[in-house]
C-alpha cells in the first residue's frame, strides 16, 4: 500500500518537474519573441498618439481603449488562429512573409524619413473634420499590419516548438504586447493633462515646477518617441530581410555584421556589448533604409506617372 502511495507521489512529482520544464520553455520563449518584436512596439506605441490629436481631452482615453480593443481581437481571434495554421498547414511560408512585412515596415520608415526630408507626404494632404468612429478604424486597420508583423515574428521564434508551446506564446505575447503599447501610450496622452494639473497648484514648489516641466516637454518627448520609432522600423526590416537572406543561403550580409558587432565589441574602449550591438543595429537599419528608399522611389516614380482624376 505505501509503494504504492510512494509510486503515486513518484508520479505526481515527475508532472510537476515536467509542467514546470513546460513553464520555463514557454516563458524564455515568451521573452525572446518579445524582444525580438521590440522594433515593431516601439513604432507602434509612437505612432498611435497621434489618433487622438484634435479630439477633446475626455474622449483621449475611450479612443485608446477602443483602439487597444481592436487591437487585441485582430491578435487573437484573426492573426493568433491564422499564424497556427500556417505553421501546421504551410511552414515554408513564414519567411517570405516575414520578409514581405520587412519590405512594408522599410517603406514605411523611408517614407517617413523623406516626409521629414522632402515636406511630402500626409501633411499635406487636406484637413478633413474629425470623426471618432473613422479615426478608430483606421487606427485598427493600421494596427493590425503592425500586429501581424509581431506575430510572424513571434511565430518565427516558436516554429520548432509543439503546437501548444506555439498557441500559449502566441497568445501571450499578443495579449501583453497589447497592454504594454496602450497602456504606455494613455500614459503619454495623458503626461499634459496631468502636468496642466500640477502647475495650476500654484507657482511655487517642486509638484508644480514638475508640472510645467512635463507640459513644456512633452512635445520634445513625442518627438523623441517619434524618431526612435521610425529607426526602430528600419532596423527591424533590414534585420527581416538579412536573416531571410539567410535563410535562403545568401549568408554574406549576416556575416558582414556579425564580423562588425565583434569587431567593434573586441576594440570598444567602454561598453564593448553595448558598443557592439548598436554597430549591427546601425547596420540593419541601413539596410532598412536603403531598401525603404528603393521602394519609396519607385512608389514615387509610379503615382507621379498615374493619371490624375
Amino acid at each position: 500500500m505505501s509503494s504504492g502511495l510512494f509510486a503515486l507521489l513518484d508520479d505526481v512529482a515527475l508532472i510537476a518537474r515536467a509542467a514546470a520544464a513546460s513553464l520555463d520553455d514557454v516563458a524564455a520563449a515568451t521573452l525572446k519573441a518579445g524582444s525580438k518584436s521590440a522594433g515593431v512596439v516601439i513604432d507602434d506605441a509612437a505612432v498611435t498618439p497621434k489618433y487622438v490629436l484634435g479630439f477633446a481631452a475626455d474622449r483621449e482615453l475611450p479612443i485608446i481603449r477602443k483602439i487597444g480593443i481592436g487591437s487585441l481581437r485582430n491578435k487573437l481571434l484573426v492573426l493568433l488562429p491564422a499564424a497556427l495554421a500556417l505553421s501546421f498547414l504551410a511552414p515554408w511560408a513564414i519567411t517570405p512573409l516575414l520578409m514581405l512585412g520587412g519590405l512594408y515596415l522599410a517603406y514605411e520608415g523611408a517614407e517617413k524619413i523623406a516626409e521629414v526630408l522632402l515636406g511630402h507626404g500626409h501633411g499635406t494632404a487636406e484637413k478633413v473634420p474629425l470623426d471618432e468612429a473613422t479615426t478608430v478604424k483606421g487606427a485598427i486597420r493600421t494596427d493590425f499590419i503592425l500586429s501581424a508583423e509581431i506575430m510572424a515574428l513571434t511565430l518565427s521564434t516558436v516554429a520548432d516548438q509543439p503546437f501548444v508551446t506555439q498557441a500559449v506564446v502566441l497568445g501571450l505575447v499578443g495579449v501583453f504586447i497589447t497592454f504594454i503599447v496602450y497602456g504606455a501610450v494613455a500614459i503619454i496622452v495623458k503626461a499634459d493633462d496631468l502636468g496642466v494639473a500640477l502647475a495650476a497648484r500654484g507657482p511655487g514648489g517642486l509638484l508644480p515646477a514638475f508640472g510645467r516641466m512635463l507640459v513644456k516637454g512633452m512635445p520634445y518627448v513625442l518627438k523623441l518617441l517619434s524618431f526612435v520609432g521610425t529607426a526602430a522600423m528600419l532596423w527591424v526590416s533590414g534585420g527581416i530581410l538579412i536573416h531571410g537572406l539567410e535563410t535562403y543561403h545568401i549568408s554574406q550580409p549576416e556575416h558582414l555584421i556579425e564580423v562588425a558587432t565583434h569587431f567593434v565589441a573586441a576594440h570598444a574602449p567602454i561598453l564593448p556589448a553595448a558598443l557592439g550591438w548598436l554597430t549591427g543595429a546601425t547596420m540593419m537599419g541601413i539596410v532598412g533604409l536603403a531598401v525603404g528608399g528603393v521602394i519609396v522611389a519607385v512608389m514615387s516614380a509610379f503615382t507621379s506617372k498615374a493619371p490624375a482624376h
